[in-house]
């Protein structure tokens, strides 16, 4: 069967901020197969921007759902995580965002892939070009590396030590 080759950016900035973020890699790995995980990233929030700093990382997977159902699962991992929408932007214990779909573009009222900022984002552009930099972003046909060399971003985002580890399921 051929799988779905996707990138999953994830966030973290309440609590336990890593730990949040290493349960969710897990999460994501108990129903499809996680084929590399980024370095984790301290990052300056963007949008708004009192509040604490975020860990960042990417995560490409293959699956066999479909964009849909795999954002369902990843709202549930969210949900199960603790995350609460309070507002646009805010803190939050995860986020998890589909930022490619192998080559699909699809704009709809719950999903729009590829991610309509991921482009404008170091935090996502940076981890993403640590596993896949050769990566060519459907929409705009450039590779993420060069997405990354034409970043206007200056937020800090900065790759911790910290090693990655997918705990067997």
């Amino acid at each position: 069967m051929i799988m779905d080759n996707v990138f999953i950016s994830m966030g973290s900035n309440l609590g336990d901020k890593i730990g949040n973020c290493r349960k969710a890699v897990n999460e994501i790995a108990g129903f499809c197969e996680v084929i590399r995980v980024s370095s984790l990233y301290e990052t300056e929030p963007v949008g708004k921007e009192d509040q604490p700093n975020f860990i960042n990382c990417v995560s490409q997977i293959e699956t066999n759902l479909s964009p849909h159902k795999l954002l369902k699962k990843l709202n549930s991992i969210e949900e199960k995580l603790g995350r609460v929408r309070h507002e646009k932007w805010g803190p939050r214990t995860i986020d998890l965002d589909i930022i490619f779909y192998n080559d699909l573009i699809i704009n709809e009222s719950d999903l729009i892939i590829p991610h309509p900022r991921a482009h404008l984002r170091r935090f996502v552009l940076e981890p993403i070009c640590e596993i896949a930099p050769d990566f060519i972003h459907p929409g705009l046909d450039s590779s993420v590396l060069e997405l990354l060399k034409l970043l206007e971003d200056n937020k800090g985002v900065v790759k911790l030590d910290e090693k990655f580890t997918i705990l067997q399921q």
